[in-house]
């Protein structure tokens, strides 16, 4: 008879740093995995990767057995690695902040196939692409001159967005400045004159 899957977990933990502490033992603790048992199992396969993030699958069944399936590295870790940034932009694809050539794109594009939505290492090449320029990553000959662009424009939108705040404040104090002066009621002279 077949186990009969109980519950399906998804991690992404460190490559070979697995520790029953937290976050690994709050998640699988109450599922009623080994926590030894699937730290060492996660340490010695993914010892080849140390250093890199390892997104992990891990099937609970009912008799508290478990297996688990190791996915590529987040598309977004693998670019931060390639430029050498530790970040993405704080506004995406409005600031540059590195930029990546064509090859190392394509050699993210082929690590992310197997789990991308993509049959061609081109259309991999595409999504990646979508993901870098959205933490800011600009790509030698593809999009660094747009993204330059589109970076200028959004530094003229902000400027222009700080005049309009500046100008609002100004009306602002002007009317509660005339608001502040007392202006007489018209209909109360006229009853205290009868």
């Amino acid at each position: 008879m077949a186990k009969e899957v109980v519950k399906r977990i998804k991690l992404q933990i460190e490559a070979g740093k697995a520790t029953p502490a937290p976050p690994v033992g709050t998640v699988l603790g109450p599922a009623g995995v080994n926590l030894g048992e699937f730290c060492t199992k996660f340490n010695e396969a993914t010892r080849d990767k140390m250093g890199d993030v390892v997104p992990c699958e891990i099937s609970v069944y009912d008799d508290r057995s478990f297996d688990f399936v190791l996915k590529t590295s987040p598309a977004a870790f693998l670019i931060k690695k390639v430029a050498k940034v530790q970040k993405g932009s704080a506004k995406g694809a409005n600031q540059v902040i590195a930029t990546i050539t064509k090859d190392e794109l394509r050699s993210i594009a082929e690590t992310k196939l197997p789990d991308l939505n993509a049959y061609t290492v081109e259309d991999a090449m595409k999504i990646v692409e979508g993901t870098a320029r959205n933490m800011g990553v600009a790509v030698e000959g593809l999009n660094d001159a747009e993204l330059a662009e589109q970076g200028k424009e959004a530094l003229a939108e902000e400027k222009e967005q700080a005049k309009r705040e500046a100008q609002l404040a100004e009306m602002e104090a002007e009317a509660a400045e005339d608001a502040s002066v007392e202006v007489p009621v018209i209909g109360e002279e006229e009853k205290t004159e009868e």
